[in-house]
């Protein structure tokens, strides 16, 4: 049993003491409320704003409180504002692990943390195989690169010893880059039938040479055990065979060839153990009631999430730094975008034909976690929910370029947006996508329109270096009354604006690997199930046209068990477009099977 603690009660008491110093904004959209919002929300005291810790907390309580100060209507529970949930926040090491190889010279237990790690992508085993080195680990059968580590090597039910990275390492090196991550290489060997694999480390005095994270994965394993052990080591237990594993590296490096090969009379003994770590985090939800007899009824939903990346690791581009990420455009930009029409509409609420919902999104960066949520669990009825605006990341405009999203579900989408920039202030990149990284995914998938505005990504992107001095205010205020004046059309518009499913041009889901093909499914990060549950499915898309539902779990994709998304995503990588393959799902705890035909990759 875990022990739960409610969230919601928690901010409840604390919002009266708000963590920053008091500050009376203007009811206007104004650059120096934005600045104010977003130095706070990036602040270092904040520590990144990642959901599940602290620093998500206190930027809630700040958001709760100034949705109070505006007079916004709380949505959550209990009155209050707060939305709160529990999600997977991280995967930690447990007390059972170990690792001995028995070898011509005998016996040798490692030492955790000092020789040897297990990787979070483990899963929990204990067992006794023998051992076999099968280079990097990788099979590679493309139109572009033909390699394969476990030509002729049997490691059934054995345990594999692989170096990391790719046995090309200058240009040609990114022929290889689908098949190099450590989870594809696990997933890889299990395909073979191995029982675990074992991921060198890079040889004292070069880049790797430390053990490799526990935390290279947050919280999917990869079927079989997984551990690090130093280079070093692995020279030591083959000195008996008069080999040297750096020799052999650079012979494959040279030649392209696989050496691999079985290590007679070694066997491994090894545990593995971790433990799920469960966490709270909340959306914080407000609104303001329209005026009219007719429409107050319906609702606008004003988007952004608040969540990012804590102090570095998984999301982030630098992830084995360890400091504060601001998270300034990414998403404290959308996020005070979202605080400043708060104020703008409440002290224009008399013009309000319908409802507006105001939503700080958390766990976005965690997989959509918040919004996922709320549409699963809505606080204003989805049936009376007419459209959904989000901003992520609006903090950076640059040459005028705005990026809007969502066109394409809504057949009035691109008349208002054109409409309200008829001063051509913005260079304006309309794209059809109703689907794609940010939370206006969730909403879309029930068939609700939307529109995601967003300023475009930036070398600071995921980084300790997105900081709140290089947010250009004077752009983020003019896309805010931007937004502002197109909201305001959707609130007061006569009718409600119809609902069209969007062609799609950017990547999602299975598309982000290097892949062939396409099955055009939308993952559902927000559960902790086995197999792949998805939320939807692209718009003539292999998936919507073999008849995958959003709900659905995959739990077998052709002569594979599914049990996660990067079991999905290796598997995919097999076929080639025009293939049949027969996909199981369990659709409302029945197994439905379903038959696709695999389409390019766009």
């Amino acid at each position: 049993m875990k022990r739960q603690i409610s969230l919601s009660l928690i901010l409840a008491l604390l919002v009266g003491c708000s963590p920053a110093v008091k500050y009376t904004g203007n009811p206007d959209i104004t650059q120096d409320d934005l600045r104010h919002h977003i130095r706070y929300l990036a602040s270092p005291e904040l520590k990144g704003r990642r959901a599940g810790e602290e620093g998500n907390t206190e930027a809630a309580k700040y958001i709760a409180g100034e949705f109070a100060s505006y007079g916004l209507k709380p949505l959550g529970p209990d009155n209050n504002y707060f939305q709160s949930f529990e999600f997977v926040s991280r995967i930690k090491m447990g007390e059972k692990n170990s690792l001995s190889i028995t070898g011509p010279k005998g016996k040798k237990d490692y030492l955790l943390d000092k020789q040897f790690r297990p990787i979070s992508i483990t899963e929990n085993a204990t067992l006794t195989a023998p051992l076999v080195f099968a280079g990097y680990g990788i099979t590679a059968k493309t139109d572009s690169v033909k390699y394969d580590d476990y030509a002729g090597l049997d490691v059934n039910k054995k345990i594999v010893i692989a170096m990391r990275y790719s046995p090309d390492t200058g240009k040609g090196a990114l022929r290889f880059s689908r098949f190099t991550p450590m989870m594809e290489k696990a997933l890889n060997a299990k395909d073979h039938g191995a029982a675990g694999i074992i991921f060198l480390t890079g040889p004292s005095g070069e880049e790797g040479a430390n053990l490799i994270s526990f935390d290279y994965e947050v919280t999917k394993s990869a079927g079989i055990a997984v551990m690090t052990l130093l280079w070093d080591e692995m020279d030591t237990l083959l000195q008996s065979m008069d080999k040297n594993v750096t020799e052999i590296r650079r012979s494959i490096n040279s030649t392209l060839t696989p050496q691999s090969f079985e290590l007679p009379g070694c066997t491994a003994t090894l545990q593995t153990q971790t433990e799920k770590i469960y966490a709270t985090s909340a959306n914080i939800v407000g609104k303001i009631d329209g005026t009219d007899s007719l429409l107050k009824g319906q609702c606008v939903v004003l988007g952004a999430h608040m969540d990012h990346l804590g102090m570095g690791g998984q999301g982030s581009l630098v992830p084995d730094t360890v400091a504060v990420h601001p998270g300034a455009d990414d998403n404290a930009s959308g996020t005070a975008a979202l605080l400043e029409l708060a104020q703008y509409f409440s002290a224009h609420r008399g013009e309000l034909k319908r409802t507006i919902v105001f939503t700080s999104f958390t766990g976005e960066e965690e997989g959509l976690l918040g919004s996922s949520y709320y549409v699963n669990h809505p606080l204003y009825p989805l049936d009376s929910t007419i459209a959904m605006i989000n901003m992520d990341m609006i903090g950076r405009l640059r040459d005028s370029a705005l990026l809007i999203d969502g066109m394409g579900t809504s057949p009035q989408w691109e008349m208002i947006v054109r409409g309200e920039n008829r001063d051509s202030l913005f260079h304006l990149k309309l794209r059809p996508d109703g689907v794609g990284p940010s939370d206006h995914s969730s909403f879309y998938l029930k068939n609700i329109p939307v529109m995601f505005f967003f300023t475009n990504i930036h070398s600071d992107y995921h980084r300790p270096t997105d900081t709140w001095d290089k947010i250009n205010y004077p752009g983020e205020q003019a896309v805010v009354q931007y937004v502002a004046r197109i909201a305001l059309d959707l609130v007061n518009m006569p009718t409600r604006p119809p609902f069209t499913k969007a062609a799609t041009t950017a990547m999602s889901g299975d598309e982000r690997m290097e892949v062939r093909v396409s099955l055009g499914v939308v993952p559902d990060f927000a559960e902790d199930t086995p197999g792949l549950k998805i939320t939807g499915t692209r718009p003539g898309s292999a998936a919507e046209k073999a008849g995958l539902k959003g709900g659905d779990i995959i739990i077998k994709f052709g002569a594979d068990d599914v049990k996660n998304i990067y079991d999905f995503t290796h598997d995919l990588g097999k076929y080639k477009p025009g293939d049949v393959v027969t996909i199981v799902v369990k659709r409302n705890g029945t197994e439905v099977s379903l038959q696709a035909t695999l389409e390019a990759r766009k």
